[in-house]
C-alpha cells in the first residue's frame, strides 16, 4: 500500500474537527430541528472529510446529512464543499423503478386511455404472412400473393388499411371499396388487419381464461356439471372453439365471459330441471241426476 493511500484513509486533523461547520451547513440546508447527533468523519481523500449527521425527519428513516469539506495544500482554513442528504445502511428506500409497461395490470385502463403496443409485440404477428395463402380458385389466386396483398388494397382504396372506424359503421361495404375489388375480397378474408394474435398470443390468452373460469376454480369443483353440456354456452370459433366458449347465462357469475368448457356452475341449463307447475283438475259436472229442494215446510 502507498503512502498516498495511506494518507487519503487517514482523516485530516483539521477537516475531521471542523464539525461546528459541518453541522451549520447541515442546519441551514434542512429544515429546522431535523439535524441529530454527529454520526462518524470519513476521509474521501487528501484533506477531504465529509461529516454525517443523523437525520430525524420524519419518512427520512436511517438518512444521514453528508457535509463535506476540504482545505488547500498548506492552508489552515477549512471550506465548506457540499452538503447532501445520503441514505444509510438500513435507511428506508423507495423501490426500484419499473417501467410502466411492466406495472400495468388488467382492469387499469379507463376512459379515454391509450395503451401503446409495442411494434415487436410477440402476442402479434403480421396479419399478412406467407402462411396466409388464398384458395385455388379464389381471385386473389391469380397473380397476387399475400405479401403484395396490403400494397393492392392501398392502391385501389388509400388509408383503406386505417379505416377501421368507417368499416365497422356498416357491414358490407362501408369502406367505399366496390364489390369484387381486391380490398373487398381482403375484407372478405378477414387480412383488412395489419396484424392479427400470434400462436404465442392465443397461449397465453387461454391460460389466463382458464385460470380465470377453468376446472380447477372453486366455482367449478362444486358446479354439478361442466359447461361443456350447458345450454347457455356459446362456442367460439376456430382452434378456441374446442375448448372454450361465452357464457350466456346472466345469472351465472361468468356471464358475458370466455369460460372453459370444464368449467361450471350452479347455473347450468341442465342442473336442477324445474318440473311443471301443478294445476288444479277441471270442475266435475254431474249432469244425470238431479237434487231435491223442498219450497215449503215439511210435514212432520
Amino acid at each position: 500500500m502507498s503512502a498516498a493511500t495511506t494518507r487519503s484513509r487517514t482523516p485530516d486533523r483539521l477537516c475531521a474537527e471542523a464539525v461546528d461547520l459541518a453541522r451549520s451547513a447541515a442546519e441551514e440546508a434542512a429544515f429546522p430541528g431535523v439535524v441529530g447527533e454527529h454520526v462518524t468523519a470519513v476521509a474521501d481523500g487528501d484533506r477531504v472529510v465529509t461529516h454525517f449527521f443523523e437525520c430525524k425527519e420524519p419518512g427520512y428513516r436511517g438518512w444521514r446529512w453528508a457535509v463535506t469539506v476540504t482545505r488547500a495544500s498548506r492552508a489552515k482554513l477549512v471550506t465548506l464543499d457540499e452538503t447532501v442528504l445520503l441514505p444509510g445502511p438500513d435507511s428506508l428506500l423507495a423501490p426500484e423503478w419499473v417501467p410502466w409497461s411492466e406495472r400495468l395490470r388488467p382492469g387499469d385502463m379507463g376512459p379515454g386511455d391509450l395503451l401503446p403496443t409495442e411494434a415487436e409485440d410477440l402476442r402479434l404477428e403480421p396479419g399478412y404472412n406467407a402462411e396466409e395463402s388464398a384458395p385455388p380458385n379464389s381471385v386473389v389466386a391469380s397473380g397476387v400473393t399475400p405479401q403484395n396483398l396490403a400494397d393492392l388494397v392501398e392502391a385501389e382504396a388509400p388509408g383503406a388499411s386505417d379505416a377501421l372506424e368507417a368499416s365497422e359503421s356498416s357491414p358490407g361495404s362501408a369502406s367505399g371499396t366496390a364489390r369484387g375489388t381486391i380490398a373487398a375480397v381482403a375484407e372478405e378474408l378477414g387480412m383488412r388487419r395489419a396484424r392479427v394474435l400470434s400462436r404465442y398470443g392465443l397461449h397465453l390468452a387461454a391460460d389466463r381464461w382458464d385460470e380465470s373460469f377453468g376446472a380447477k376454480t372453486p366455482m367449478a369443483q362444486a358446479a354439478p356439471a361442466p359447461c361443456v353440456s350447458c345450454g347457455f354456452l356459446l362456442p367460439l370459433a376456430g382452434s378456441l372453439r374446442q375448448a372454450f366458449g361465452v357464457c350466456a347465462n346472466e345469472f351465472s357469475p361468468a356471464d358475458g365471459h370466455v369460460v372453459s368448457l370444464a368449467y361450471g356452475c350452479g347455473g347450468h341449463s341442465e342442473a336442477a330441471v324445474m318440473p311443471p307447475p301443478l294445476r288444479p283438475l277441471p270442475p266435475v259436472m254431474d249432469s244425470m241426476a238431479t237434487d231435491a229442494f223442498p219450497l215449503g215446510p215439511t210435514d212432520s
